[in-house]
């Protein structure tokens, strides 16, 4: 029996792909390839189209015997979602509603979702808990909210099974080198400021030095993007068993800030990655670091990459070899 994929061949549905090619799974992958990688698929049988597409869905699932789908394909930028609203909605949620509506007509039971930490909004404690409350500050996370109540409902109704995964900010790249992160326009820090290293930008901004934390810049919570596509195989894994809907975050439980992030580029790189600060950004937590001891204690899940320097230096060794991303295939 095979997994569906969708988005599989953007950045951490790429490493989710390559993990459990590695694991041994078959794999099918489904992505429109307009932020994706066909390039970063090695190895799956691969469709390029559309979730809303339902004949190509049909066909997909009436010729493939699917076990699971682990799902992905989403519109991810927060800021993008404030302006952008309706393409959010149509993209996120309308799109789901046709994958599910296929997955309901050919009983196929097993759902992971890539959720994310934006369902919570601002947070009321840090670490951030999943009994936490979730009041979403951008139509990103309200989408992403709305997809788990509707795999709620939809549990319910038809006995679809899901796991969602709220997580935080992924980073790194496969550590042998094979795939990496490949984002146009970038708008992830650590290859933000790698491309410095690599003279593609000529600083990297602060976003803000006067936040109530240790050195004033914000702090996140990074977690290696192979971490991230172990525990996607984990939750099918409890799906496969327990056959019971759940939520986990996924995180180090450690923050790092903004200027450690970049000190740490500079050590790794050896390049001296000139810094510049600038104003707050709209919208801009402090401080966003998530508990994850729910899902260490029932997916058995821990982070194998979780110093930030191994985080980088995989990241590192990506874009020094391929400084074009896809580009150098």
């Amino acid at each position: 029996m095979a997994i569906l994929i969708t988005g599989g061949a953007g950045y951490i549905g790429s490493h989710t792909v390559l993990y459990f090619l590695d694991q041994g799974e078959d794999v099918i992958v489904l992505d429109n390839l307009d932020k994706g990688h066909q390039q970063a698929i090695l190895g799956a049988t691969f469709y390029q189209g559309s979730l809303q597409d339902e004949a190509l869905l049909d066909n997909l699932f009436s010729k493939h015997d699917i076990e699971a789908v682990v799902h992905f394909a989403a519109s991810s930028l927060v800021g993008e979602s404030v302006v952008k609203p309706l393409e959010y909605y149509e993209n996120n949620v309308i799109a789901t509603h046709s994958l599910v509506k296929q997955m309901v007509k050919h009983q196929v039971k097993n759902i992971v979702f890539s959720s994310t930490a934006a369902t919570y909004g601002e947070p009321t404690s840090i670490p951030i808990k999943e009994s936490d409350p979730t009041n979403p500050t951008s139509p990103y996370g309200e989408t992403k909210l709305a997809i788990e109540k509707l795999f709620r409902w939809c549990d319910g109704a038809y006995g679809l099974k899901s796991v969602s995964l709220r997580y935080f900010n992924a980073a790194g790249a496969d550590p042998k080198g094979r795939i990496g992160e490949d984002h146009t326009p970038e708008s992830h820090l650590i290859p933000i400021v790698l491309q410095v290293a690599l003279g593609q930008r000529d600083s990297v901004h602060i976003f803000g030095e006067d936040y109530q934390t240790e050195d004033g810049s914000c702090v996140r919570d990074y977690i290696h993007v192979m971490d991230l596509a172990e525990a996607h195989y984990l939750a099918l894994q409890k799906l496969r068993r327990d056959k019971k809907t759940a939520v986990y975050n996924l995180g180090n439980g450690t923050g790092f800030s903004v200027k450690e992030v970049i000190e740490t580029c500079r050590s790794v790189t050896g390049h001296s990655i000139p810094a510049v600060v600038s104003e707050r950004r709209p919208g801009d937590p402090a401080t966003l670091i998530a508990s994850a001891d729910l899902a260490q204690d029932e997916l058995g899940w821990t982070p194998r990459y979780n110093k930030l320097d191994a985080i980088v230096e995989h990241a590192w060794n990506w874009h020094k070899s391929r400084p074009l991303g896809y580009g150098n295939f």
